[in-house]
């Protein structure tokens, strides 16, 4: 009589299943991980690709670099200054009397374009400059301390008076020390949609007085108003702030 078979079984063991679901599991995602992997060049490309969509966003919206090209804020910006421009100002947030402001050229303000004959380190900076990595070499934006805002009264009786804003004397502690407030005299009401700026650095400045005085339109409409400045980056030795104008404004009332 034959022995029967051993039973067979078409399952098998719990242990033997976990092992070849863990052999399964280890082996799937490095073999995923293989059709996956992408090439280092396409990867450098992407990368550079997001980066640059990145910077392309905050210069629009957040920040922008900008040098200064002159001493007409002196001592508060020196020549070649490198400065970051919240573009949140105005929109986002309101301007303030006391804030330094970077606004388009208004109407001629500014001689010469540096771009339009320009060197190859020029050409550089301008290419850098449409994606935020370096400040518009082109000249056509200017930065000033916002004085008046819409409604406001400013007035300076004399080359040697101190300005006053709504019938309020400002003491400027930001103002080159080797000069008078005013370059002369003037008395102008602020229009609604413009603003009136003047350089730190007051006799050495084409700002809204200089072009005031020469008969000519001194106010800036809120429109060409790029940001506010928020601080020096470069140089290192120079790093600072720049919101400490707004305690000249305190005691002026918003309307005269």
């Amino acid at each position: 009589m034959n022995e029967p078979d051993e039973p067979r079984s078409d399952v098998t063991s719990p242990e033997a299943h976990g092992d070849a679901e863990h052999s399964h599991r280890a082996g799937a995602p490095r073999a995923a991980r293989e059709r996956r992997r992408m090439p280092l060049w396409l990867d450098m490309v992407v990368t550079m690709a997001v980066a640059l969509v990145i910077a392309v966003l905050v210069k629009t919206f957040l920040i922008q670099p900008f040098y200064i090209p002159s001493e007409s804020m002196s001592p508060t910006l020196e020549t070649n200054d490198k400065i970051l421009v919240s573009k949140l100002t105005p929109g986002v947030f309101d301007l303030q009397r006391g804030d330094v402001v970077v606004f388009a050229d208004p109407g001629n303000w500014v001689e010469g374009d540096a771009t339009e004959d320009p060197t190859p380190r020029v050409r550089l900076m301008m290419l850098l400059s449409l994606v935020g990595l370096a400040p518009d070499p082109s000249q056509d934006h200017l930065v000033k301390r916002l004085i008046g805002l819409p409604g406001d009264h400013v007035v300076c009786e004399s080359a040697d008076s101190q300005l006053e804003v709504n019938g309020v004397a400002l003491d400027e502690p930001y103002i080159n020390p080797a000069t008078t407030a005013c370059q002369g005299a003037f008395d102008v009401t602020v229009p609604e949609g413009k603003v009136w700026v003047m350089g730190d650095n007051r006799h050495a400045s084409a700002d809204s007085a200089w072009h005031e005085i020469q008969g000519e339109d001194g106010f800036v409409p809120l429109d060409d108003v790029t940001g506010t400045a928020e601080v020096v980056f470069w140089p290192a030795s120079r790093w600072t702030g720049l919101n400490d104008g707004h305690d000249a404004f305190s005691d002026v009332p918003d309307q005269p």
